[in-house]
């Protein structure tokens, strides 16, 4: 599954680059992608609470495959058509496989901390090493093979095809509450009273629009802030690179929450402020390094300066992923939980579309700034997380020691 969005992943602006489209019209496609996911993804999520999980995952391969044959049209038109199928397929990605796994984990009544590990282990894999192979593969599809940049939309294809195969062979269906008599809209207010009543739920959300907004940010930006002068730059290659460091992010990941000592929401707050520090680094080097004006040519010294930032934002991407999986278990009811998971992008996409829509009116470094403070902001929000799950812990270990028998 993760091979075919890996894939597409450095490719999608270049396509569109070499189809002739200028920043703002590529803007506009990702805005039209985020904008589906927002959109639909609320929908499609409760869909797949009531109607199975298994299903879900099904039409995420379909939705796919779909958005990756419109890569072969350079008609504007058909090629939003393939974001806003794309959007609807990011909403059940990053959904209804991570609601499957925690149903199907607690119905087989395995241990909770071996969920801890199935997170690490699959962010290491799918977002590590499959990503790396990804990069790489895709690189060899347009560059070694001269296939052309649409090369690995077909690869995607493949792949999603093959997911779907296994998907359908071998999963077993579960839902989160498939009761008839609840429709969407009593799902959808569940999914808020839900987030409303219980404050920590409600940071969750904050934490991972602020922290996910950032990253959607970044992945729009990073090809442009690499080359602002056309640089010729090997986008497999440094996408690899990225999906190496988010790797190591998550081995790191693995090795902080087997740490039973060690409270994940402890340590995200040192992650968030590191993310924040690595995606400033563009606006330091806009003040500090000469920048160049020849056109064309390798990447330059401020490009690696800002490569080396982003390399650490992507190892924080790595610890983030299985870390904020973890608190998801924690926190969120099992019944809505594709429900509320989608109701937290909502306001992650809205940022995202405020960013793309400007992109043309602001400095790239200006974006940058932005991404960083949000990040710092999490940071903080991630502190107020803490506070009070732990307090609500020690109210509750008196509780349970004041309804304990006195043994005279």
């Amino acid at each position: 599954m993760m091979a075919g969005d890996w894939l597409q992943g450095p490719y999608v602006y270049y396509l569109y680059s070499t189809y002739g489209f200028g920043k703002g019209e590529i803007g506009q496609l990702f805005i039209a992608g985020f904008g589906s996911s927002m959109l639909f993804g609320t929908i499609v999520g409760s869909l797949a609470d009531k109607q199975g999980r298994k299903r879900a995952c099904v039409t995420y391969c379909i939705t796919y495959i779909l958005s990756c044959i419109t890569k072969h049209s350079p008609q504007y038109q058909i090629l939003m058509v393939g974001r806003i199928l794309g959007g609807i397929a990011t909403s059940l990605l990053f959904s209804a496989f991570e609601s499957w796994l925690v149903a199907e984990h607690n119905k087989r009544g395995f241990d909770q901390q071996w969920l801890s590990i199935t997170f690490s282990k699959a962010i290491f894999l799918g977002n590590g090493l499959v990503a790396i192979l990804s990069g790489l593969f895709g690189n060899l599809l347009v560059d070694t093979f001269s296939l052309g940049p649409v090369a690995p939309f077909d690869a995607a294809a493949i792949f999603l095809a093959i997911g779907m195969t296994i998907i359908l062979s071998s999963w077993t269906e579960n839902y989160g509450d498939p009761s008839e008599s609840k429709d969407l809209l009593t799902q959808f207010k569940g999914a808020a009273i839900a987030i409303a009543s219980d404050e920590k739920i409600a940071l969750l959300g904050a934490i991972q629009s602020l922290f996910e907004g950032s990253m959607y940010t970044f992945v729009f930006l990073w090809t442009p802030a690499l080359s602002p002068n056309s640089e010729e730059i090997p986008h497999g290659f440094i996408f690899a690179t990225f999906m190496l460091a988010s790797m190591l992010g998550s081995s790191i990941a693995s090795r902080l929450l087997a740490r039973s000592s060690l409270k994940v929401e402890s340590y995200m707050q040192l992650v968030f402020v590191i993310s924040a520090a690595s995606l400033f680094i563009p606006v330091l080097t806009n003040f500090l390094v000469v920048p160049s004006n020849v056109k064309g040519g390798s990447i330059s010294f401020s490009g690696c300066i800002q490569l080396f930032g982003f390399c650490a934002f992507e190892a924080c991407v790595g610890i983030f992923w299985p870390s904020i999986m973890k608190m998801r278990s924690q926190y969120i009811p099992e019944e809505a939980r594709s429900t509320i998971m989608n109701f937290f992008r909502i306001p992650l996409n809205i940022f995202v579309c405020i960013v793309l829509y400007n992109v043309d009116a602001f400095p790239i470094t200006v974006m940058f700034g932005m991404c960083s403070i949000f990040l710092f902001v999490a940071s903080i929000l991630q502190r107020r997380l803490m506070t009070i799950a732990e307090s609500q812990k020690s109210t509750h270990r008196e509780q349970d020691v004041e309804g304990e028998p006195l043994n005279i």
